[in-house]
């Protein structure tokens, strides 16, 4: 029997071994002082340093955490499958470097007062405090600006932590065509264009550690995948 609990915290993990276990930890720590009652999917995506066996482990050990596993290195795959695969009213996605429970706390409280369906932490939104290196803050800023000029995206962030009503946004995440790190970019852009309530929040954010994915791997990449979000949005979605 699928178990129902209130909030769904998806978090997808690429080679974090070093720090699953206390991100994990930490979380089931803080979180019963925010929500009464949760789970924390582990979405791992082809690790190769023993991520998933650290995973699974904390799934044997905490009843309120699970795994599942993507075969291969794809975030976007990853955290769709996570999404569907939760069964709380409301859902969380960030990343285990994060763990931002003030998002947790704020985002809850907008959606459970019915002023939002769909927040938004951003690194760019008036208040945010973006303390990673340069590169990082200005890859942000371009990726944002393509996306606002490119594919029609009204808000200043879509890579930041999210949190949603399940149920209303289920069919924006079923109808996501593109995979990898621009998945939660077309989600964000689907959820605005179907009309939910958008809200952002203001993030402060550190690196504390280095990305697991090199950006000079990831820029080819996001680019040929924004551009099929112009295509998508611009062409694909104006002919119907």
């Amino acid at each position: 029997m699928l178990k129902t609990v209130e909030v769904s915290i998806v978090i997808p993990i690429f080679n974090e071994k070093s720090i699953v276990a206390d991100s994990v930890t930490g979380l089931l720590y803080r979180l019963p002082d925010i929500i009464e009652s949760f789970e924390i999917i582990l979405a791992e995506n082809g690790s190769d340093d023993g991520t998933l066996a650290e995973a699974e482990a904390l799934a044997e050990r905490y009843s309120q955490v699970s795994c599942l596993h993507v075969p291969e290195p794809n975030y976007g795959r990853a955290l769709k499958q996570g999404i569907l695969q939760a069964s709380g009213k409301y859902v969380i996605c960030d990343e285990i470097d994060l763990c931002d429970t003030d998002f947790y706390r704020s985002s809850l409280g907008l959606l459970r007062s019915n002023k939002a369906q769909f927040v938004i932490g951003s690194k760019l939104a008036p208040g945010a405090r973006d303390q990673r290196p340069f590169v990082r803050n200005l890859a942000t800023r371009v990726l944002s600006g393509l996306l606002r000029y490119g594919a029609g995206f009204k808000g200043t962030d879509t890579h930041g932590p999210k949190a949603f009503e399940r149920d209303s946004v289920i069919p924006q995440v079923k109808a996501c065509i593109v995979e990898r790190n621009l998945f939660a970019s077309e989600l964000v852009i689907r959820a605005e264009r179907a009309g939910r309530t958008m809200v952002e929040l203001p993030l402060a954010l550190r690196e504390k550690r280095r990305p697991t994915i090199n950006l000079a791997q990831r820029v080819p990449r996001a680019l040929y995948n924004v551009g099929r979000l112009v295509w998508i949005f611009r062409i694909l979605e104006r002919g119907k």
